[in-house]
């Protein structure tokens, strides 16, 4: 079976992890602080959070911009359950704004005329999270241009995206939102195991954001100077979100290949287009402002000119061996959120989407032969 995503962990790695563990810090150490400081060099941020995993990113960066009971915050409904339930957790309500039918991305159109209609009925949302489906930026520029007019935060869901660039910069520098999250777990592109990070610029974010991620407790030196060495202080609700020491060395250790990481998964999504670019289906769709890092390489199959659905299809590339998968069933259309009130039909292009997609094999160390393999058998499927 060729997986659909599969990490890649070197001798390096290994022995990055193994120091760690011989030394006198596994939980919390300064691995988590280079990884931290590494990885906001690379992207171009001042900061970076490390917590356990991208949920709890998601998390802790609503709660650092104040989301709770009577906030309202969008998001996409082409994305994993997180990027909704992360409001919940905070007692907040969700709303979707679906997506544009090329990039899959949040739809900036549709997003404005979901604003004007929120302006006009008095409930505009405090926080819009826009996904970088697939490794590919949304309009951030529009998006950021809309936050300004209309007042919300944005956190920019770059689960799928470390590594990928954007007008110039890298995904990750924060430049047209509050903060950023990045998931790190083992079918991203990078991977500590498990584990989540978010970047910002704001040295208040920062301070909050550390807090939250552990119990919501500091040890502040004007503090312990008055009551001792020992001394600690919960100062708000926080969770035990931390990454271990182990985690981070991990990390550090893969971020020193990450740019060859992507430039693999790009050569490998150019050959997927050339290779493709006969049969009866919808390859990614690159915006001219970004350069994606395929996390994943999602297809559409055209049922009206191919003859077959999507589940046929599935079903005999994964008897064939081949181990796509579909990402993702809109959020929405979950019987949690249809509970919520909810209806099929509210986000007809993210349904469409989702009514043909298709994840294809995207990884590192995925072979020219073994993706020729997958080609083939896609075309048996199709012609």
């Amino acid at each position: 079976m060729i997986p659909y995503g599969r990490q890649s962990i070197s001798d390096e790695d290994i022995a990055a992890v193994v120091k760690v563990l011989r030394s006198d810090w596994i939980t919390q150490g300064p691995s988590i602080d280079e990884f931290e400081r590494k990885v906001a060099h690379y992207c171009g941020a001042a900061y970076g959070v490390a917590v356990a995993n991208a949920t709890a990113a998601l998390h802790i960066a609503c709660l650092a911009l104040d989301v709770g009971p009577g906030s309202l915050v969008w998001t996409s409904p082409n994305t994993f359950l997180a990027s909704a339930n992360c409001a919940l957790y905070c007692g907040a309500d969700v709303d979707f704004v679906d997506i544009d039918p090329g990039t899959y991305n949040m739809s900036t159109w549709a997003l404005e005329v979901k604003l004007m209609a929120a302006r006009a009925a008095g409930r505009l949302p405090q926080v819009v999270i826009p996904v970088h489906f697939a490794g590919q930026s949304c309009d951030m520029a529009g998006i950021a241009r809309l936050a300004s007019e209309y007042g919300f935060k944005v956190i920019e869901d770059a689960s799928h995206a470390i590594g990928a660039d954007y007008c110039g910069g890298k995904v990750g520098n924060c430049q047209y939102s509050d903060m950023t999250v990045f998931s790190f777990h083992p079918v991203k592109i990078l991977t500590t195991g498990e584990g989540g990070m978010v970047m910002a610029n704001s040295p208040v974010m920062r301070e909050r954001l550390q807090r939250l991620r552990s119990h919501g407790m500091v040890r502040d030196a004007a503090l312990t100077a008055a009551h001792g060495p020992w001394y600690y202080e919960q100062q708000e609700l926080g969770f035990n979100y931390r990454m271990t020491d182990i985690q981070a060395a991990l990390g550090v250790s893969q971020l020193d290949r990450l740019d060859t990481f992507v430039a693999r998964r790009r050569e490998l999504a150019a050959r997927y287009d050339r290779l493709l670019a006969d049969l009866p289906l919808q390859v990614p769709k690159q915006d001219p402002n970004g350069t994606s890092s395929y996390h994943l390489y999602p297809v559409w199959i055209d049922e009206a000119k191919s003859g077959h659905g999507r589940l046929k299809v599935f079903e005999g590339l994964r008897a064939a061996g081949i181990g796509v998968n579909v990402h993702y069933i809109p959020v929405p259309n979950q019987p949690y959120y249809q509970a919520r009130g909810f209806q099929p039909g509210q986000f007809p292009n993210s349904e469409r989407y989702y009514a043909g997609a298709i994840s294809l094999p995207m990884f590192y160390s995925l072979t020219e032969a073994e993706q020729d393999a997958v080609v083939a058998a896609l075309r048996a499927e199709l012609t």
